[in-house]
């Protein structure tokens, strides 16, 4: 049970980025369907619940957004969803499966939404979802009625982070083993790539990986299969400078986000397959060794 009107599939291909809303309002009942779906879906697969709100749009939060650059121009949003998280072990991985899991939601209402991450932890976004110390803000997203057409800078902000594009399976999904160092040219390359057909009933939860957003379209997601246990292993990918520009601007550990984001991906489509699983932190069997640049997140198993 996925708790959607349509298939999980359709709602990941059908969602994208709207950065120009129409100037109206949320309808009561969308408004309070997304409240009540964020009520009752706060867990989050590695034991953390991250807390969101859905708070009307303000001047404020125009003039906060402009710091992000390009994805700070959004247009007549009718608000946004606004969620905390404890930052510790697991805590941003958490924040990124149930806030996407929100944006669906979102998605299956009909609405329009855009994913803003940096640090919003000293904003008055933070303000309203009342962080707490040890909390931090690392993404809101927006949520209005999308323009009928899409104007000409959502189309530039679109084709300049490449969000239409995404990395090929064998750059992503991997079979048995990582124990061999990442190379300039290929990461992973070394890895016998797992195919479609290896991969069984679980190639759509793969593909659904395959097609999440991410931060500037990195995709720093890669799986491990061990496909006849019906164990996947997710790591996270660094590339170097793209860290140390986070760093520099001082933004929320944005790729551990993103693995949040896959992790959602994937289990929603395996659950619609009939698949159940349950994540796990402690079952890298047979990954001997991870090279620079790369760290295990989590595991699912199917039950």
């Amino acid at each position: 049970m996925t708790h959607f009107g349509i298939p999980v599939a359709e709602l990941i291909k059908r969602r994208t980025s709207w950065r120009s809303y129409q100037a109206r309002p949320l309808a009561e009942s969308a408004r309070r369907q997304l409240q009540t779906f964020m009520e009752q879906h706060r867990a989050g697969p590695l034991g953390g619940s991250p807390r969101f709100t859905l708070v009307a749009a303000t001047q404020d939060h125009g003039d906060e957004l402009r710091g992000l650059g390009t994805y700070g121009f959004i247009r007549n949003p009718a608000g946004f969803v606004v969620g905390a998280v404890r930052d510790v072990p697991g805590g941003l991985e958490d924040f990124g499966y149930v806030m996407d899991r929100l944006i669906l939601r979102a998605t299956d209402l009909g609405l329009g939404t855009c994913w803003l991450g940096g640090s919003f932890s000293r904003s008055s976004f933070a303000v309203r979802v009342e962080a707490r110390d040890d909390e931090v803000v690392p993404a809101v997203f927006s949520v209005g009625y999308p323009e009928i057409k899409r104007g000409v800078l959502d189309r530039v902000v679109r084709w300049g982070a490449g969000s239409h594009r995404r990395r090929p399976w064998h750059d992503l999904f991997f079979e048995e083993r990582l124990d061999t160092p990442l190379t300039p040219l290929s990461p992973l390359s070394s890895l016998l790539p797992l195919t479609q057909e290896r991969a069984g009933p679980l190639a759509e939860a793969l593909e659904m990986v395959r097609l999440a957003p991410s931060a500037s379209n990195r995709q720093p997601w890669r799986v491990v299969a061990q496909p006849d246990a019906q164990t996947y292993h997710f790591l996270l990918y660094r590339e170097p400078k793209y860290n140390l520009n986070l760093r520099l601007l001082q933004l929320a550990d944005l790729p551990r986000v993103d693995l949040g984001i896959a992790m959602c991906h994937f289990e929603l489509a395996a659950k619609e397959a009939g698949l159940a699983g349950t994540w796990s932190r402690d079952c890298i069997k047979g990954i001997q060794s991870l090279p620079k640049g790369t760290e295990y997140i989590a595991t699912w198993t199917a039950a």
